[in-house]
């Protein structure tokens, strides 16, 4: 690609800021739509390097870099939320809020977005088109992707690709991992109460047990991914919370399950829903129990466009080598609100290393490797210089 050498000064000088930043995000976390400072934080930061900020969706923040001539329009997104966990890692920027955390690398994420930003307004004399910078809120489960494409961040210019990254400590700091197609699952919940009869539990003949139900519920829909579904199809059906009775010897009238259903293709998940229903009714009314049944869709499943792909492997070994890109044999059973986005606009979301070795995303010790800045900063900057180079089609 052009610009190499002028690309890599530009983010050598983001670089110490951009660590800055994000030490200071993760001593100050805030979770879904509470992202009030670091909005702030990142509306100022934008500001300073001359790039226009506006707020949308509540806490985000939408940033615009026009370029010198005119052409297409690339969206860069980064999440800003923190999650409600106490942390452990003993860095020096730990979490000074108690039971919030940055575990899943958002903190990273954002100030590699805002070293690109940098970089690129720096560079707009270089740029054949209109980069907009999407600073999300509530990616963790509190629809801040659906909020931000609701207050327009996809349009006017209308978007002609947009790409994200995401930390990941499976690979090594200084790499990045690719794959066209499905890369993140769907992400449907199920909340279902077995009503049963309560009583003595010296005299379980005389109630209706939602306990053993329940127990039985939890067997069967195991059932749905190894007798269901297409075994070449990746699902899970997981059940996260079991909850009632309240004393040794009391059957309960009721208990709740709640959990999760993960499937990477539509006419997967639709079998999985179906199975999920009718597995569930039958086992409670075998057992002389009833079952109220709450199962709601949530997340796509992330589908990377290859196009997309293409770029940031195209760009991915100008910039940091061949050997520095992986191809990734397997997606992911996680989700990602960036799938609403990719429903509407071609492109991808890639994952940004910054381990091995270190602690996994989700746990108390995590803390975003800052080596793995610079490989984040140079890949959305440069990305965003090839699309607007070669000109959308």
């Amino acid at each position: 690609m052009r610009d190499v050498a002028i690309l890599r000064r530009a983010v050598a000088r983001a670089l110490p800021t951009a660590a800055a930043i994000r030490h200071d995000i993760h001593r100050n976390p805030e979770t879904a739509n509470e992202e009030h400072r670091t909005s702030a934080l990142v509306r100022e930061r934008l500001e300073q390097i001359g790039v226009a900020a506006h707020p949308v969706a509540g806490t985000g923040v939408r940033g615009v870099i026009r370029g010198a001539r005119p052409g297409g329009t690339i969206a860069l997104r980064a999440d800003m939320d923190a999650l409600p966990m106490q942390e452990t890692s003993g860095v020096p920027h730990a979490s000074e809020v108690p039971g919030k955390m940055h575990a899943c690398g958002h903190d990273g994420h954002t100030a590699c977005l805002l070293g690109a930003a940098e970089a690129l307004a720096g560079m707009r004399e270089a740029l054949a088109g209109t980069v907009k910078l999407l600073f999300q809120p509530a990616e963790e489960g509190g629809g801040g992707a659906a909020r931000m494409i609701d207050g327009g961040v996809l349009t006017d210019p209308t978007v002609d690709m947009i790409l994200a990254l995401h930390a990941w400590p499976e690979l090594d700091a200084g790499e990045i991992g690719l794959r066209a197609g499905p890369v993140l699952a769907s992400t449907d919940g199920f909340r279902v109460t077995i009503q049963g009869r309560s009583g003595h539990g010296a005299h379980p003949d005389q109630c209706v047990d939602p306990i053993l139900v329940a127990a039985r519920v939890v067997e069967a829909i195991q059932g749905i991914v190894s007798r269901e579904l297409d075994p070449l199809e990746p699902a899970v059906v997981t059940v996260g919370g079991i909850h009632g009775g309240t004393a040794s010897n009391i059957i309960p009238d009721t208990v709740t399950l709640r959990g999760t259903v993960r499937t990477l293709s539509p006419a997967t998940r639709a079998q999985a829903r179906e199975a999920f229903l009718r597995i569930v009714r039958g086992v409670a009314e075998a057992h002389r129990a009833t079952a109220d049944i709450g199962y709601s869709e949530g997340l796509p499943v992330t589908v990377n466009d290859e196009r997309a792909v293409a770029l940031l492997r195209s760009v991915g070994e100008d910039l940091l080598g061949r050997d520095a890109v992986t191809e990734m044999r397997r997606p992911s059973l996680g989700g990602e609100d960036f799938s609403l986005y990719l429903a509407r606009v071609p492109g991808a979301i890639f994952r940004l290393g910054t381990g091995p070795g270190r602690p996994a995303l989700h746990s108390s010790g995590f803390d975003f490797n800052d080596d793995a800045l610079e490989t984040g900063i140079l890949m959305l900057a440069g990305a965003a210089l090839k699309f607007l180079a070669s000109g959308p089609e």
